[in-house]
């Protein structure tokens, strides 16, 4: 089995909220790390081993997403991480595989499952080896502590409930020498 470590500068992990009942306010994080063991010939035995930095939260607008950084929602301060682990693999097609984990945030702990798709792999200008997975999933926020929330005079409310995740995932393969 081997094991690849997430490139920061290659992954994201994006999502989308409803805002006001009426549109979607999309935001990503921007710095991820883990480690993914994988083999292509053995989707079923794969694992993940993912955190987010959360401070690194972007919605585009500086004042949403210093309100997500506050006590209202993630509470940077006290949970700067989410986590994600791996619990186990569902093979669902020659490149397909569910993926269910323990999701963290805020120190709260669900299962969640995420529908994964390995994209390929092979040699970089870099020198090494990459691969490639996308995944998605949609988590209830109000699951993981996150219920701050405003009424709307329309009726309603301010934040959705639901957030669509959406991941793109590139993994350098460890070198033995790496890992001696």
């Amino acid at each position: 089995m081997a094991q690849w470590n997430l490139d920061p500068a290659h992954s994201s992990a994006d999502f989308t909220v409803r805002h006001m009942m009426v549109t979607n306010v999309r935001g990503s994080f921007g710095n991820l790390s883990g480690t993914i063991n994988f083999d292509p010939d053995n989707l079923g035995a794969s694992s993940v081993d993912a955190t987010i930095d959360v401070a690194t939260i972007n919605t585009g607008v500086a004042d949403r997403d210093n309100h997500l950084r506050s006590a209202d929602f993630f509470e940077v301060e006290k949970y700067p991480n989410i986590t994600f682990k791996s619990t186990d693999v569902e093979v669902t097609g020659d490149d397909s595989a569910k993926v269910t984990g323990d999701l963290t945030i805020r120190d709260v702990t669900n299962s969640v499952v995420l529908d994964v798709e390995f994209l390929g792999q092979g040699g970089s200008p870099f020198g090494d080896t990459r691969a490639g997975f996308e995944a998605t999933t949609k988590i209830n926020r109000e699951a993981f502590g996150l219920t701050w929330n405003q009424a709307l005079e329309s009726g309603g409310v301010l934040v959705g409930k639901d957030i669509k995740v959406s991941l793109n995932i590139q993994g350098v393969l460890v070198t033995e020498a790496e890992t001696a």
